[in-house]
């Protein structure tokens, strides 16, 4: 039986064929801002997100998520990664059937309607993102809360546009259009909070250094209603399920945050 968010094949059976999701370095997790240790070394050393647009995006349903693959040279560099170049990959969602679910991280427990990840692979140590999954320091994945509002995102409009082209498993589509992934990215990209996790999904290597934003961006409902259409089956008879993993323990792990909180 293939993995999937099911109870017989859910993320509380992927340790069963995928060890690795057993580790004590896994995600999500739950964001305690207050339990959060304000790092002065990432407010002096900003994110640095390079991002060129893609000429003709390209969509994918891999059976589980949305994806879109990305092909020009997109870097991310500094804040908790220092001077090493990770160059983006793919980007893809997690969502839920209803807004009160969805998102893998969770903030004080608070769980948004999606979460968008931007995955990244370390270029300056490795060839490819297959040589840098497994390695310790061979991702960077940043996160990205989805709301639902009435305002519809003008950045994620040729996303939902063109959903309906790969509503089936296995479907592959060039939209046609370009596309500037940096659109995706919330007004504030300084303030965030960055652990050592893993991939959410099998495998699960623990080889990811997450940058998960404080502040979300926001859709509209037809928006993430184009997400919640998509099917998992090759006749687009089975939506997709509910694909978040629900959040892991910390544990010795250290969250950092490149920002003071504001506490009342």
């Amino acid at each position: 039986m293939t993995w999937g968010y099911a109870k017989d094949n859910g993320p509380d059976t992927w340790a069963e064929n995928f060890p690795a999701a057993a580790g004590i370095r896994q995600s999500p997790v739950d964001i305690v801002p207050d339990c959060a240790t304000y790092d002065e070394g990432l407010a002096a050393n900003p994110l640095t997100i390079d991002y060129t647009a893609e000429e003709n995006l390209e969509l994918e349903n891999p059976g589980l998520s949305f994806k879109a693959n990305i092909s020009k040279d997109c870097i991310l560099s500094g804040g908790p990664l220092g001077g090493t170049k990770y160059k983006l990959v793919q980007f893809h969602m997690h969502w839920g059937h209803e807004d009160k679910e969805g998102s893998e991280h969770t903030v004080n427990g608070k769980m948004y309607p999606s979460e968008l990840h931007l995955v990244h692979y370390n270029s300056d140590k490795y060839a490819s993102f297959g040589d840098a999954v497994a390695q310790s320091d061979g991702l960077a994945v940043l996160g990205i809360f989805i709301k639902v509002g009435s305002s519809e995102h003008a950045g994620f409009k040729t996303l939902s546009e063109h959903s309906e082209k790969v509503k089936c498993k296995g479907q592959k589509e060039a939209t046609g259009a370009g596309f500037d992934p940096s659109v995706l990215l919330p007004g504030n990209t300084n303030n965030y909070w960055t652990y050592e996790g893993s991939l959410t999904t099998p495998p699960c290597c623990e080889s990811v250094r997450w940058i998960v934003f404080q502040d979300e961006i926001e859709v509209s409902e037809s928006q993430i209603g184009a997400l919640r259409s998509l099917c998992c089956d090759e006749c687009g008879e089975q939506k997709i399920p509910a694909n978040y993993r629900p959040p892991l323990p910390l544990g010795n792990r250290q969250l950092k945050a490149s920002f003071q909180s504001q506490r009342l």
